[in-house]
């Protein structure tokens, strides 16, 4: 990996909810901002908005992360690609890199099958990387080398690990049970971004409760945790003295827009 002069890495939560409408939680989208380079981390409903409330536009966006493909974290890509062939200065002519598990490039070509030219930009403008869904792989970008893991939702489930040349690392699940792919894709993370859909007392199969999500922060020793992907059934339930139970590191709760930067180890919240 090439060394870059870094700044402070700046993470936005653009999205802390889930496939079910709500006016405080857009669906799955995380924001992370490095070595000049903008990336995208999953893109369920109300992602486009919510960039530009956080003052940025698509066609800033260099690089597209999916988890998985499920409606809520894949949604607004056809919307995307579909506003980045508005004419004149809006069209997008810089490169865009579409990173996924195994399977997305299918998808991929089910969503052309069905939109047509409405999705389709120009000749060169996508690529398109499969990672292994079945065991641990691993990319080199200028900015970052990128490790990802199987986790325990779908058969085409990842979740990532950016390490920056600083040696500043964050680690976003996507959403997942509890398995020791995510405690060893954690370990030693200067900040995790973990899914937390339901309280403990809801566990869903292929979920993290507030418990659980701790028990995999505490277990890999990681120093900032962000909960997010609540279900409204989160709401009114105390979240954090639930995963107060098994984790006593730096803990926060999304929230649509929040802004974070991690620099040093060290996370700081911004308004």
């Amino acid at each position: 990996m090439p060394v870059i002069d870094m700044e402070a890495v700046k993470v936005t939560i653009l999205g802390s909810g889930t496939c079910v409408p709500s006016l405080k939680r857009s669906s799955c989208s995380v924001l992370v901002e490095t070595g000049g380079a903008k990336l995208l981390f999953d893109m369920g409903a109300g992602t486009m908005r919510r960039l530009l409330e956080a003052g940025v536009t698509i066609g800033q966006i260099s690089h597209l992360f999916f988890s998985h493909l499920h409606p809520d974290h894949t949604g607004e890509l056809a919307g995307f690609l579909f506003a980045s062939k508005y004419p004149n200065e809006r069209r997008r002519r810089s490169r865009l890199r579409i990173t996924a598990a195994e399977g997305f490039m299918d998808f991929y070509e089910r969503l052309e099958r069905v939109y047509g030219q409405w999705i389709e930009l120009e000749e060169g403008i996508i690529d398109i990387f499969e990672m292994r869904s079945s065991e641990p792989d691993f990319m080199e970008l200028d900015f970052s080398n990128v490790d990802t893991v199987p986790m325990a939702h779908t058969e085409s489930s990842i979740g990532y690990r950016l390490t920056m040349p600083d040696m500043t690392s964050i680690v976003y699940t996507g959403d997942t049970d509890y398995c020791k792919g995510a405690v060893r894709l954690a370990m030693n993370a200067d900040l995790l971004i973990s899914e937390c859909a339901l309280p403990d007392e809801m566990k869903a199969p292929g979920h993290l409760t507030p418990s659980l999500a701790g028990r995999i922060a505490s277990e890999a020793q990681v120093k900032n945790l962000v909960l997010t992907h609540f279900y409204p059934e989160c709401d009114g339930v105390d979240i954090e003295a639930q995963c107060r139970k098994t984790y006593g590191g730096r803990l926060v709760c999304a929230e649509d827009l929040m802004r974070i930067e991690i620099a040093n180890g060290r996370l700081s919240l911004l308004k």
